[in-house]
């Protein structure tokens, strides 16, 4: 079981498959920091750990569920002489629920305004337990499948989840209240929510776009909205 330890390409498929992981994190992070927010403050600490962890499970669970997943390939029904898959069917609703949500969030913004924590609106700790944990079997699913196609050692796989998800511990709770104190942040983090989805229902129909380009916009939008944060604080100092 532990032979891979003196493997050379066995550390380089686990420092790999980590920083996939992380990558393909990054959305679940955003998502995660805006569901968090709309509980109560002293719950939301507990609530990013519970999500993580239980989504941490998850993810560990398909991977041992190994043949399972990768049957979800397969075709399960026909659309229009479409093949459709399991795969397909989580991918397409998944992305659906991913454009309500963020546009819902977007309208309740608009119409809302900045109303302050006090008449913040409050979700069920559980239900957003739940929303964390059922968004990340989508958002991972394809990493799963890619880890099962870049190594063979199902440890190894499991360590990379398991990094993963500590250092998006680490992370999402400073992401979660930058965003939340940057309104204009948050907006731009539910647009590149709504993005996602879409990518996620054109992954449905066998319409591939690199995930390079969706993070290359999100990073090149944030590096704008940064130094526009940056300048009004600037400004507002010198008053």
């Amino acid at each position: 079981m532990l032979e891979w330890i003196a493997d050379p390409h066995a550390w380089m498929a686990l420092a790999t498959l980590t920083i996939l992981e992380i990558v393909l994190g990054i959305d679940n992070i955003i998502f995660l920091s805006l569901v968090v927010a709309k509980l109560p403050i002293h719950q939301q600490n507990k609530a990013r750990k519970i999500g993580l962890m239980g989504a941490m499970l998850m993810r560990l669970a398909l991977l041992a569920s190994i043949a399972w997943v990768i049957r979800l390939t397969d075709p399960i029904l026909t659309i229009f002489e479409h093949n459709v898959s399991a795969r397909d069917l989580i991918l397409f609703f998944g992305g659906l629920f991913l454009i309500w949500k963020s546009s819902k969030e977007i309208h309740e913004t608009i119409e809302g305004g900045d109303e302050g924590d006090l008449k913040r609106p409050v979700h069920s700790f559980f239900g957003a337990i739940i929303q964390i944990m059922l968004l990340d079997i989508i958002f991972s699913l394809d990493s799963v499948i890619t880890a099962v196609g870049l190594s063979d050692h199902l440890f190894i796989m499991m360590a990379a989840v398991v990094i993963a998800v500590g250092v998006m511990m680490l992370a999402a709770r400073p992401i979660g209240e930058f965003v939340d104190r940057h309104p204009s942040v948050k907006m731009l983090a539910l647009s590149f929510l709504i993005l996602v989805g879409f990518t996620l229902i054109l992954e449905s129909v066998q319409v591939h776009i690199p995930k390079g380009y969706i993070y290359f916009a999100m990073f090149f939008s944030m590096t704008v909205e940064t130094l526009n944060l940056m300048r009004g604080k600037k400004k507002k100092n010198e008053k």
